[in-house]
């Protein structure tokens, strides 16, 4: 994924600002005086105060973070800005994480907040899980004072060089002057363009100097002339008229929708083209949510544990529209062989996604929303009312065919060996959601049963770790959707391995009232591990996983817990299911539910193959595997 600002990571340090101060720069006071001598002015502030004071103007409500010794100036000031809601952390990891949540389930910028060394470098995992899903999140770490730096000073750490392959922009403050800018200019290209995470390094003794109110200057876009999101439109009307000509041509057409269409909120644009044209629409990982389940053009999600009828309708697509989606290998199984029998139209705002994975033969730039109100406005001009009506006629064919795909999955309904089938849970979590509900998922088997039994039709109601696959994401991620959004049910749907990496945010939930449900799908393994360790190297024990007793791990952090084993019926199960979500909207509630550890997940797309040479059930032929002895299910 390359970086979508083209302007070097320090550049922005260098332009002059067209609001510079004419008074001298004023002096920096040292952080004893601060501490010791109440500031004598009242048109003056500290750093810690201006950075505050810029979050409240980026319209921040909820602040995630743990206090460190370098930013405690922050947070001697904090009780001074109550329209920001601390939630105190137990990792920096999980403030990352639940930013992201935050994030994802607004729209808006979420913030995190850590102090210097390794508190700073705990947050490398969230901000680059962050910039391969494109997720908007500021980050701000503290550092070390201006005047040890580069002295191996305790807890120093190079945040700026660390984080510049895994970060939209990033920079270090280090004038108190440049501080306000520096978070208005974070928040700007974060949230602008392709979104993505930024990270702002605070030296402590730019936290605690002082500078006049009339001093202080804003951050200007023009500032950054390599960077022009709002100018981001290439695409003309004949590129429009060219893609109309091709699904006016197609016979069998299929949309593939990404995340991209979420961060665009293109979500009702691409229901109306879809309903125009009559237009299947397959989704990838990340685009669930952005065309609704039920409507019946829906033909799910692709790639290497998609639906059957998604990977096969692409397979046989004659034109394939993307929308939003970087094509990466695991929706596209072999690059060589993905959808080879379609005339492909991409449509991306960032550039460089474009022919980067897979050649389209039409390349169109532009805001996602944009682009695709012109296909829809220019259509009728395209095409009158009778035409599109007799396009729509000659598709019977293509749907019918599209039935008989849809008609092939089957999901393992029985209780294999006293335990519970992880795919028919999966589908009572989801069957038993109300309304509104939001859906996390940590990263392995689960998220794979996850994404087939996904069954909600509302953008921003699935968050999940695409791009880095990021096992621990999960629960906080519902925490910070749950901060995003308190009157919503949100369900965190893990695997034992995943949960037990960030579970001790359980006290972050029950002390800040964020409530959450998680879903543990407990097979005492590490589950898609232990699925390509039997069929490709005929080995599991690896893969094995101790587990705690969930139900007094809950108990012990103050929520409740809830355990579903084989020994009960589907009745039973949903009984219990429906009772943990009304508790979980009160106190964190952790279900366990026993599932069976030898069940892999199908459909299966073995690396190098296509998607349509898909697995899709266990007695396929694995290409060039060992033969496992007593290997997966």
């Amino acid at each position: 994924m390359a970086i979508p600002i083209t302007i070097p990571q320090q550049a922005a340090q260098q332009v002059p600002s067209k609001a510079a101060p004419t008074k001298a720069q004023p002096a920096m006071t040292s952080p004893l005086s601060i501490a010791n001598n109440a500031l004598t002015k009242t048109d003056q502030k500290s750093g810690a105060q201006l950075f505050l004071q810029a979050l409240v103007a980026q319209g921040v409500d909820t602040l995630f973070g743990m206090p460190g010794g370098v930013i405690l100036p922050i947070y001697n000031h904090l009780h001074e800005y109550p329209s920001i809601k601390h939630i105190l952390v137990r990792h920096e990891q999980g403030a990352g994480h639940m930013a992201e949540g935050y994030a994802k389930a607004t729209g808006k910028a979420g913030v995190a907040l850590a102090t210097s060394g390794p508190g700073a470098t705990n947050l490398i995992t969230a901000l680059t899980d962050a910039y391969y899903d494109s997720v908007p999140i500021v980050c701000i770490t503290g550092n070390v004072p201006t005047f040890l730096l580069g002295t191996d000073a305790f807890q120093e750490a190079d945040m700026v060089g660390m984080t510049r392959g895994c970060t939209k922009y990033n920079t270090m403050v280090r004038r108190i002057e440049d501080l306000v800018p520096a978070i208005e200019e974070a928040f700007y290209i974060a949230t602008t363009g392709r979104p993505g995470p930024v990270l702002v390094d605070i030296p402590k003794d730019i936290m605690t100097a002082v500078l006049d109110a009339d001093t202080i200057r804003h951050f200007m876009p023009s500032n950054l002339p390599g960077y022009a999101p709002e100018s981001a439109n290439t695409y003309t009307g004949a590129d429009i008229d060219t893609a109309i000509q091709l699904l006016a041509n197609a016979e069998r057409p299929v949309i593939l929708a990404g995340g991209g269409v979420i961060a665009a909120n293109a979500s009702d644009e691409l229901l109306q083209l879809a309903e125009q044209w009559q237009l299947p629409v397959a989704s990838s990982l990340m685009g669930l949510g952005c065309f609704p389940y039920t409507h019946p053009l829906y033909v799910g999600f692709c790639g290497m544990h998609g639906h059957v009828v998604s990977n096969l309708s692409i397979a046989n697509a004659d034109v394939l529209l993307v929308v939003g989606n970087r094509l990466n290998e695991r929706q596209t199984g072999n690059k060589a062989k993905f959808a080879s029998n379609a005339k492909i139209i991409h449509i991306d705002l960032d550039p460089t996604t474009l022919n980067k994975n897979v050649q389209a033969g039409l390349a169109i730039q532009g805001e996602i929303q944009a682009v695709l109100q012109a296909l829809i406005a220019r259509t009728p001009m395209q095409m009158p009312d009778e035409a599109l009506d007799q396009i729509k006629t000659t598709r019977s064919a293509w749907f019918g065919q599209i039935e008989t795909f849809r008609g092939r999955r089957k999901i393992v309904d029985h209780w294999p060996d006293g335990f519970l089938s992880p795919e028919l849970i999966t589908q009572r979590v989801f069957a038993n959601l109300p309304e509104k509900a939001i859906v996390t998922t940590e990263v392995g088997q689960h998220q794979m049963w996850a994404a087939q039994q996904f069954n909600l039709s509302t953008p921003r109601t699935w968050i999940t770790s695409g791009g880095l696959g990021t096992m621990g994401f999960g629960f906080p991620a519902a925490i910070g959707a749950k901060a995003a959004k308190p009157d919503h049910l949100c369900v965190d749907i893990a695997g034992d391995g995943s949960f037990q990496m960030t579970l001790q945010e359980l006290a972050t939930a029950t002390e800040s009232n964020l409530p959450v449900v998680v879903a543990v799908m407990n097979n005492a393994h590490l589950g898609m591990i232990r699925q390509w360790q039997g069929r490709m190297f005929a080995r599991e024990s690896e893969a094995a996983m101790f587990g705690p007793d969930y139900v007094k791990l809950a108990e012990a952090y103050g929520g409740k817990g809830f355990v579903v084993d084989a020994s009960m019926n589907l009745e039973q199960i949903d009984a219990t299911i429906r009772e943990a979500y009304a508790a979980g909207m009160h106190v964190p509630v952790i279900i366990d539910f026993r599932v069976h550890a030898r069940l892999d997940v199908y459909p299966w797309v073995p690396g190098g193959s296509a998607n349509a040479d898909m697995l899709e059930s266990p007695a396929c032929a694995w290409p060039g595997a060992k033969k496992a002895e007593g290997g997966g299910a």
